[in-house]
């Protein structure tokens, strides 16, 4: 059976499509579709939820991106790539997207979360506006949560180049790439905790 990942890194490599011009010689033929992973990075936060629940929510670096992966994904039709490989964001691209199953199944693949070297079984939960409010996926553990592994290899199969800046409980951090895909976190079972959001 074929994952969402097993087309994804092949979609964004193949070429969109080719113009053959009559009243040229030549053959003008599009470069590939290329990722930006350069721009602004992309972020997750790390937050527990009762005594054995994990969320994790995902924010994207750039909107350019939810583009990229809607492609790569076969959500949105390779037609999209211009002839210089760029693509150009739509609002619509968020939304189908964000209600695509290719979309779920990919957080799904991408993000995990384990206890003591088991895994955690996550659901996923898209904001209305995936563009700023980004996709959470909840874990649920077998044990009360006190440190668990989350692992994120977000966007890393379209190039990789990418990060993921993380934030947490108690001011915790850590940086995703290719490299480093794992890190452990500290939650406090029993009562929700998250990344501290500064006051208005």
């Amino acid at each position: 059976m074929v994952s969402a990942l097993d087309g994804a890194a092949r979609r964004v490599q193949r070429w969109s499509w080719v113009v053959l011009p009559l009243a040229f010689a030549g053959v003008l033929v599009p470069e590939r579709a290329s990722a930006h992973p350069f721009g602004a990075p992309q972020r997750i936060e790390v937050s527990g939820v009762g005594d054995h629940d994990v969320r994790v929510r995902w924010i994207v670096g750039g909107t350019d991106d939810l583009t990229m992966l809607g492609i790569a994904l076969g959500v949105l039709g390779e037609d999209r790539v211009l002839l210089d490989g760029a693509v150009t964001y739509e609002p619509a691209d968020a939304d189908a997207l964000g209600k695509a199953p290719e979309f779920a199944a990919y957080l799904t693949e991408r993000i995990a979360v384990t206890q003591d070297g088991k895994p955690c079984p996550g659901t996923v939960d898209v904001a209305d506006d995936l563009a700023g409010g980004g996709a959470e996926v909840r874990f649920t553990c077998p044990a009360p949560v006190s440190t668990v592994t989350v692992t994120s290899r977000m966007l890393t199969d379209l190039h990789e180049a990418y990060r993921t800046f993380a934030s947490g409980p108690d001011g915790q951090k850590a940086v995703y790439d290719g490299a480093h895909e794992s890190a452990d976190w500290h939650l406090r079972a029993g009562a929700a905790t998250g990344p501290r959001t500064p006051s208005a």
